[in-house]
């Protein structure tokens, strides 16, 4: 459980500042599909509206690149130069490209409806992690 929940606090702490990605972002731009997201406009009902354009799949993806990107910053082996080139690698072995996880994160600052998906998706996937760490104690 202190595992868990750690992970999650590291996870949150990614998702505070994921600007830092966008830097290493832009060797391959891809333009956005038009049915993966659409602008937030600064509405009340735009909150919504950006929770529907974040699949459930995009969801557990980001859950999965979040409690990934949480170890590697957490990790001290990992040199400082290297945490945002590996915290991208680990964004990208998920499916998404680091520009739509930092959109992702951006939309779920505001949105409490979409931070409890992506919330109730990174627990589901602690618990695994959670029981292989007594293991390695």
């Amino acid at each position: 459980m202190k595992f868990r929940n750690s992970t999650l606090i590291a996870a949150a702490a990614v998702l505070a500042a994921p600007s830092a990605f966008a830097q290493t972002t832009q060797t391959s731009p891809a333009p956005p599909t038009t049915t993966e997201a659409a602008p937030a406009t600064g509405t009340s009902g735009a909150g919504t509206a950006a929770t529907a354009t974040v699949t459930e799949a995009e969801v557990n993806q980001f859950a999965t690149a979040a409690l990934a990107v949480g170890k590697i910053r957490q990790d001290a082996a990992v040199a400082e130069p290297d945490k945002n080139a590996k915290s991208v690698e680990a964004i990208t072995a998920t499916g998404l490209t680091a520009a739509r996880f930092n959109e992702i994160a951006q939309t779920m600052q505001g949105d409490p409806v979409l931070n409890k998906r992506i919330q109730d998706a990174a627990a589901k996937q602690a618990p695994a992690a959670g029981a292989a760490a007594p293991a390695q104690r």
